[in-house]
């Protein structure tokens, strides 16, 4: 490595300050957005599939009319009696829309002696009594902010279906491996859900199985549609599906931008490599005249072009970083979640994928390094008299 060939073409860079600085920008901005666009669908994802994992193997819904309709818990008994199935849970849940802030939070009644479907909700029932909690929540992270930005600290008042309030004090605070599933959770004792929903205590708003052996749960669902044939039937592959469907529709928006901004960058790359402007070759024809050889010449580019990618890759990845995580990517992150406020705002997972990383580490760089070497190159094999011409 030389010292004076990379001092001198540091130099070179602040000659053609303007330039060199519109490169420069112009390289930070594709990298960052690029990078941002990798990293929100990365983090995304992750909360999707891990969210998937704690769903239920299998879902009995009652529909009536094409709507669903709350189910009959003697139904439980007879769905237990089905060969290869462990358990059968009666859900009672659904969602209370909060008017003031504007979004949807999701009730769900917990029953201590039940099983639970999910091994966060068996954390919160081994830490909370909800059998001696008189009219008390535990609600998530995303529920707690949006009760508090609207002044309820200690409690929150329910609109039952008779117009009446409800009041439940605020117990705990849940919190998951996920932000998508308890950021808009509001467990509480199934007697008050009840109440809240204006729901018969003889009845559930569905019935979640689990299953001994995983391949058996298509022959089993079909059992149950036979049985009854008014209930809708919930696999976990079939939710699967659904979110792998909604996240491939939004991945195109992201991957039109992806498009986008690789076809800008590969812009540049090519009107690099198309030739050096007529500064550039008279330059290198003195260096020529001078005594350069030809490796001293591309040694000199090779540096102006790593000087100038490498600041930009790391710039815009450490940008990206901060746009994506700290500030939870506004107006990107609402292109694929949408921009209903329905929902609590749930924070992005910080997941730090390296290959990804070098993915576009070996995108861009080299590809820009070539752009430069290559034109240099072909001038530099001239002979000096030639250049100057």
């Amino acid at each position: 490595m030389n010292h004076y060939l990379i001092g001198f073409a540091i130099n070179s860079l602040f000659r053609r300050g303007a330039k060199s600085f519109f490169t420069l920008f112009i390289f930070t901005a594709l990298i960052f957005l690029l990078s941002s666009i990798l990293f929100i669908s990365n983090s995304i994802k992750t909360e999707l599939f891990i969210t998937l994992k704690s769903l239920p193997q299998i879902t009995v819904q009652k529909i009536q009319a094409g709507r669903h309709k709350n189910i009959e818990l003697k139904r439980v008994d007879e769905l237990l009696k089905l060969h290869g199935v462990q358990s059968a849970v009666p859900r009672v849940w659904g969602y209370y829309y909060f008017e003031k802030a504007g979004v949807n939070f999701s009730v769900v009644g917990i029953d201590s002696f039940d099983k639970q479907y999910k091994k966060s909700f068996e954390r919160v029932v081994q830490n909370v009594d909800f059998d001696k909690l008189q009219n008390s929540m535990v609600v998530g992270v995303g529920v707690n902010e949006a009760l508090r930005q609207n002044y309820y600290k200690e409690y929150f008042n329910f609109i039952k279906p008779d117009g009446e309030l409800k009041k439940v004090k605020i117990a705990g605070v849940f919190k998951s491996e996920t932000s998508l599933e308890s950021n808009d959770i509001i467990l509480m004792p199934k007697n008050i859900a009840y109440e809240i929903f204006g729901m018969s205590p003889d009845k559930a708003t569905d019935i979640v199985l689990s299953v001994a052996n995983p391949r058996e749960i298509p022959t089993i669902s079909k059992k149950i549609k036979e049985l009854y044939p008014d209930t809708r039937v919930i696999t976990n592959s079939d939710l699967r599906v659904s979110y792998q469907n909604i996240f491939d529709y939004k991945s195109g928006l992201f991957l039109a931008l992806f498009v986008v901004s690789v076809f800008t960058f590969f812009m540049i790359v090519y009107d690099k490599a198309s030739g050096l402007s007529s500064e550039e070759k008279r330059e290198i024809g003195i260096l020529k005249a001078l005594g350069w050889k030809i490796d001293d010449v591309l040694k000199a580019k090779f540096y102006e072009a790593f000087v100038v990618s490498f600041i930009s890759f790391t710039a815009g990845i450490i940008l990206a970083l901060l746009f994506v995580y700290t500030l939870q990517a506004p107006v990107l992150k609402d292109i694929f979640i949408g921009y209903s406020r329905l929902k609590p705002v749930f924070e992005l997972p910080f997941i730090l994928d390296f290959q990804t990383l070098f993915l576009l580490f070996f995108l861009t760089i080299p590809l820009y390094i070539a752009a430069i070497i290559i034109p240099s190159w072909r001038v530099a094999s001239m002979s000096a008299d030639e250049v100057m011409r």
